[in-house]
This record gives C-alpha cells, sequence and structure tokens, in this order.
C-alpha cells in the first residue's frame, strides 16, 4: 500500500514539475534579447509594424526585441527557419495574412497553426489601389474599361507570390473579369519603387507605402481594398463602393512562435503585445503609417487564423491559382 502511494505522488510530482518549470521560466522571460523574425525586408509594412511594436516590447518587458530580416519566398522561408528554432520564446516570426495565402495556396511547408503556435494579433493595414499617373485612368470602372480594351497591358506589382497585394489583383482580376499581369517582387518597397519609375501600371500598396507616394504626388489613387474607407484619405472610396462590391482585403500581422513554446510564456508574451498595441507611442506610429491596431491572444488568433486560410482558399480556387 506505502509503495502504491508513493508510486502515485511521484507521478504527481512528475506530471507537476514540467508546469511549475514552465511557469518558473515564464517568470524570468526575458533574461536576454528576443529576436522577431520578419519574412519582408526593410522599410516593408511588415518590418515597420515589427520594428514599432517590438520598441515598446523593449520598455514593457525590461529586454531587447531586436527586429531581423529574412525575405523570400513570401516570408515562408523565414517561417521555416522559426518552426525549427528553439521553442523558448528568445526566436519569434511576424505571421501575416501571406502565410495563410500560401498555405491555402499550397505553397508552403509551414503551417501557423501547427509548426508554430499563435501568440497575439498586432494590426492590420488597408491596401491601396494605385497607379502611375501615366496610367489614363482616374477610378476603379476607368481602370477596368482599360484592362478589358487591352488585355494583360497592365502590369501589377506585389511583394511576390500569395501575398496581399498579389492576392487583392487575383481578386479583382476574378471579380471584374479582366486580365493584368503580375510582376512578382521580394518585398514591397521594390514593386513600389518599380511603380513610381513607371515600369509597372498599378499596384494593391499597403497604405504605409502608398500615403507618402500618393502625397506626393508619385501615384494616383483610386480606391481604398478595405470594406471602409481609410481616415487618411476619406474622400476615396473604397473597390467596392467604386464598382465591385463584396471586395475586401487587408494586410494584417501577429506574433507566432515555435510549436513547443510554453503557454506560459506565450501567455506572458500575449499580455505584454496586447499592453503595446494600446499603448500611445504605438498608436501614434500606427496611425502615420495607415496601420489599425488589433486586440486577440492565442486564442482568438488561432481563431482568426482558421478563418483566413478558409476565406483565402476561396479566393484561390476562384482565381484558378491551387493545382489540382
Amino acid at each position: 500500500m506505502i509503495s502504491t502511494v508513493r508510486s502515485l505522488l511521484a507521478l504527481a510530482l512528475a506530471m507537476t514539475l514540467p508546469g511549475l518549470a514552465s511557469t518558473a521560466a515564464a517568470a524570468d522571460y526575458p533574461d536576454r534579447p528576443v529576436r522577431v523574425i520578419v519574412g519582408f525586408g526593410p522599410g516593408s509594412s511588415a518590418d515597420v509594424s515589427a520594428r514599432v511594436v517590438s520598441e515598446e516590447l523593449s520598455r514593457i518587458l525590461g529586454q531587447r526585441f531586436v527586429v531581423e530580416n529574412r525575405p523570400g519566398a513570401s516570408s515562408n522561408t523565414a517561417a521555416l527557419g522559426v518552426a525549427k528554432a528553439d521553442a523558448d520564446g528568445y526566436t519569434l516570426f511576424l505571421g501575416s495574412v501571406a502565410n495563410v495565402i500560401n498555405t491555402s495556396l499550397k505553397t508552403s511547408s509551414v503551417d501557423l497553426q501547427k509548426d508554430l503556435k499563435p501568440v497575439a494579433l498586432l494590426c492590420a493595414l488597408p491596401n491601396i489601389l494605385v497607379v502611375h499617373p501615366s496610367v489614363k485612368a482616374t477610378s476603379v470602372k476607368e481602370l477596368i474599361a482599360l484592362a478589358k480594351a487591352d488585355a494583360n497591358k497592365l502590369n501589377y506589382g506585389s511583394a511576390g507570390p500569395g501575398t496581399s497585394p498579389h492576392l487583392s489583383a487575383e481578386l479583382f482580376k476574378t471579380m471584374a473579369s479582366v486580365d493584368m499581369v503580375h510582376v512578382p517582387y521580394t518585398g514591397t518597397a521594390q514593386a513600389a519603387q518599380d511603380l513610381i519609375a513607371g515600369r509597372l501600371q498599378l499596384m494593391f500598396a499597403p497604405a504605409s507605402t502608398a500615403l507618402p507616394q500618393i502625397d506626393a504626388g508619385n501615384l494616383r489613387a483610386l480606391a481604398w481594398s478595405t470594406a471602409t474607407r481609410g481616415a487618411s484619405l476619406p474622400q476615396l472610396p473604397t473597390v467596392a463602393e467604386a464598382g465591385l462590391p463584396g471586395f475586401e482585403t487587408a494586410l494584417w500581422f501577429g506574433i507566432v512562435a515555435p510549436a513547443d513554446t510554453p503557454d506560459a510564456i506565450r501567455d506572458r508574451l500575449a499580455e505584454a503585445i496586447g499592453q503595446a498595441v494600446k499603448s500611445e507611442a504605438v498608436l501614434k506610429a500606427f496611425r502615420t503609417q495607415g496601420i489599425e491596431p488589433l486586440d486577440g491572444g492565442p486564442a482568438a488568433f488561432a481563431r482568426y487564423i482558421a478563418a483566413e486560410t478558409a476565406r483565402w482558399a476561396d479566393v484561390a480556387a476562384k482565381a484558378g491559382l491551387v493545382k489540382p
């Protein structure tokens, strides 16, 4: 009887110790710098969002959160690297709509919910449909007419296959029944440079990239990609208002971690991120970029990812982008 009791106590202790160790690790976390890996280049909306929040996290948690850019394959390269990293909370990944789009397109070997663990949502960023000033279209309807009159003459840029600017344009093509040529880049900044130079005709550009160029007269804005108009250009219609009812796309970003990261560390991070995106410093920086904060911890973020994956799978199927 005594031996049985001892065995049960030992089993209970063995089951409890990992939880205690995890809680203790979370209490000390972080005790050294944390890397936030971004799968897009410097100056991209992903990079800007990560740096703004990382700076505030450094203040809240008392350790540096260092952003590292690893562009390539619509951020799949970076996602794969983080999925294989130590699950100790010191290597994080900026997940985005690009990752769930790639899952929907079956072009990614990394799943944000299986190979990585959702931590917290950060923010969302509208795209703006912009054209080079030489394009003879001042509205969405005129752009559609131009595309129908001369099929495949219009080239549009994106931050890479499977990114939000790419799928936004593919959704536009499907809903408007037009053809345009996709020119993929390794980041938003590079695509925007070629659009400004006139080597491209149009792009669904993140607001943080588009707004300064619109103000400078380098690009002409035709419409917001979101369901509602952005506060920075309230006179600009949405694509849905301008002729394609039901059209809606946006970029979003959130922090994910390697799959075996302890829940206690994820929860601590989620709490700090929630504080960061509500702070005046972050909100002020977001406003200047047209970025909207999002709120949601591990469970809410997981539901968000699942819904977005289903939505973009439907878009990809209708656009004929998924291989049988």
